[in-house]
């Protein structure tokens, strides 16, 4: 098999049937296969969404999946990743949707070049705009600091202020980036091999860049390719936990990551305003999200 498609269903049967169907109503030049795992949604989305490709799933085009737990986004692509032999392995969130030859075009590119272990196309969001979490650089104490104080937003063409989002590069190039997003990255099977499963102590947020750094670590290189793309409807879900817990995970992503890759190697002082900035901004948007709620 050439490419093992993984998709993630939690409570989102009309978007993940439009992500699916994406793929399927295309013809590919490659083999593939689909794994839907639906994250234990418990609201008859996964019986459905077997009924509605039930001719699929029976010429092995599809493979579902049941998790009996949410365990997070990390927990659910690895169900998959232990089954599948495929080549190439997508992580393909439930919100997008796949445009014209994204996939074939994707494959051509990282067949050519046996260094690239994780590729990314260009995100678009529903409005048309750059999905700006698809080509970032690893969030180091001074590129995550610009970001935390508005600096990145402020002086967006700057080569030292705009790293996070890599803001100062055209979006229409194609380039090598620290990490891409989760919600469509190409990753090649060997790659995996060498670095492992996603890491599943991140429930959501921060395993896409885990998985990035570790990949970059081992030696593969990671690219934003720009003559691919999809349309990320994000936040397409309903059934998203509330504020509070997004904002928890999101900060929590950041504690997570830089006690994994970056504490060993700063001083306790950078290690100390790290703390302080990632709990003290958590703290401060739950505060303002409470007032809000009260407003």
């Amino acid at each position: 098999m050439d490419l093992a498609i993984i998709i993630v269903n939690y409570r989102t049967y009309d978007i993940t049937k439009q992500t699916i169907e994406s793929v399927i109503n295309k013809k590919h030049p490659f083999s593939y296969e689909i794994y839907l795992v639906d994250n234990a949604s418990q609201d008859g989305s996964l019986e459905k969404l077997q009924e509605d490709f039930k001719k699929e799933r029976k010429d092995g085009l599809i493979k579902f999946i049941a998790s009996q737990e949410n365990k997070g986004f990390a927990h659910a692509n690895n169900l998959a990743l232990k089954q599948t032999k495929a080549r190439y392995v997508l992580l393909l969130n439930s919100d997008t949707v796949i445009l014209n030859n994204c996939l074939a075009n994707c494959i051509n590119f990282i067949e050519k070049d046996e260094n690239i272990g994780a590729l990314g196309c260009k995100v678009l969001l529903a409005d048309g705009n750059l999905d700006k979490a698809c080509r970032r650089s690893f969030p180091t104490f001074s590129v995550s600091a610009y970001r935390m104080l508005g600096l990145s937003r402020l002086f967006p063409r700057s080569k030292r202020f705009g790293r996070y989002n890599l803001t100062y590069l055209d979006e229409n190039q194609t380039y090598e980036v620290d990490c891409l997003t989760g919600a469509f990255m190409l990753v090649r099977s060997e790659a995996i091999h060498l670095v492992g499963l996603l890491d599943e102590e991140f429930f959501m947020y921060g395993e896409d860049i885990d998985w990035c750094y570790r990949i970059n670590a081992g030696g593969w290189k990671i690219v934003y390719y720009a003559d691919a793309e999809i349309v990320h409807y994000k936040g397409g879900s309903k059934h998203a936990p509330e504020e509070s817990r997004l904002t928890h995970e999101f900060y929590n992503s950041m504690y997570l990551f830089y006690n994994k890759h970056y504490r060993s190697e700063y001083p306790w002082i950078i290690t100390g305003i790290t703390y302080m900035g990632i709990w003290g901004f958590c703290g401060l948007k739950l505060i303002l999200s409470s007032i809000r709620n009260i407003i």
